[in-house]
């Protein structure tokens, strides 16, 4: 009977740990879909950002900015590894029509891993080498997120067209698409965070 009731206890408590789990989870996935309001993409957003986010851990709306930024170069960085492997297939095979379309796509990515590169760096610097400085980094971190979209959308309406195999060409596109939509979710997110950094300033500062 004490064995029976100890078994009972055990399971009592795993259930309730469990349903603290729940609540946890459902607490934080609230918590970033109110964040992830502003994006293009709020489904992705949330998914994204779910991992770093637990109920001892709730970032900030700049941390959340730098997950997102760091997610999309990480995607950026796979996007480039595999079409840099299609473009040497198709050179290797003297498929030329499809390698240079995929060349210039490589040459987009390549872009595009840069400016994600150079913007996470920037969004590390805001608000540690002083206020003043802070309007100089924002507009950096626009322009390069920025770019980087206008790179991804550029392969994506190229490749459209006939130049380069079916198969390819979706593989390609998709993962493209995928690094444009983090970038739009990131743009989002960091501009939700220097607004938010504006009003806490003219709160504190009137």
């Amino acid at each position: 009977m004490a064995q029976m009731n100890l078994s009972l206890l055990v399971l009592f408590f795993t259930f309730l740990g469990f349903l603290g789990t729940i609540e946890s989870r459902s607490r934080a996935r609230s918590y970033l879909e109110a964040q992830c309001r502003s994006t293009l993409y709020s489904d992705l957003c949330v998914r994204t950002l779910l991992p770093y986010t637990s109920k001892r851990v709730v970032p900030s709306p700049q941390k959340i900015a730098q997950v997102s930024l760091a997610t999309c170069l990480s995607k950026a960085r796979v996007t480039k590894a595999y079409v840099d492997v299609i473009a040497e297939q198709f050179k290797k095979t003297k498929n030329l029509g499809e390698y240079h379309a995929v060349k210039d796509c490589l040459q987009q990515i390549n872009n595009g891993v840069n400016q994600i590169t150079q913007s996470v760096k920037e969004l590390r610097q805001m608000g540690t080498d002083g206020e003043e400085k802070f309007v100089w980094h924002e507009s950096n971190v626009q322009s390069w997120v920025s770019a980087a979209l206008t790179d991804t959308t550029t392969c994506i309406d190229g490749i459209l067209g006939d130049e380069i195999g079916s198969r390819e060409k979706r593989m390609i596109k998709a993962r493209f698409l995928n690094v444009k939509q983090l970038a739009s979710n990131s743009l989002a997110l960091f501009n939700r965070f220097t607004a938010k950094h504006r009003a806490s300033r003219a709160v504190r500062n009137p």
